[in-house]
């Protein structure tokens, strides 16, 4: 993936110090950071979500800034609804380069959709709660007879 500081694709995550280390972190502050555990830190990169992580002399990983902005990225992908295949299906699509911009978007564009979706079911059922809590709220000592507890 592209590490420099141009890349169009990292998100930085601002209002969130980052863990000390002048860039190098160890993956129990990366863990920390992003709040992933460090099984799933290890299964992302396993699994090609995360780019090769560079490594010490002893072996011990080492997430730079720009890995850490770009877990900020995959957890919000994930928050979405976003598959794990089409997660990792991104991943691979910025590391082939700009001319996968157009496939890139498209991903991008329909999980856009599926998330506005997913509000538009939520605002249904604020309403339907908010009803619901109006009725509770307002008239308890005037309400109307119990009705079966299946239309509660």
């Amino acid at each position: 993936m592209d590490t420099g500081p141009d890349d169009p694709c990292a998100v930085v995550v601002r209002g969130r110090p980052r863990p000390r280390g002048a860039g190098h972190h160890t993956i129990g502050e990366a863990a920390a950071f992003t709040g992933l555990s460090v099984h799933t830190l290890r299964w992302y990169e396993r699994i090609g979500l995360m780019p090769q992580v560079d490594r010490s002399r002893t072996g011990q990983r080492r997430y730079t800034d720009h890995d850490l902005d770009w877990l900020d990225f995959v957890t919000r992908l994930r928050l979405t609804g976003m598959p794990v295949a089409d997660m990792v299906r991104y991943a691979e699509l910025v590391r082939e380069g700009d001319d996968t911009f157009p496939e890139r978007r498209e991903l991008l564009e329909s999980t856009r959709r599926d998330v506005l979706a997913r509000i538009a079911e939520l605002r249904d059922t604020l309403a339907v709660l908010d009803h619901k809590i109006g009725f509770y709220g307002a008239g308890a000592a005037t309400a109307p007879p119990a009705a079966p507890p299946s239309s509660r």
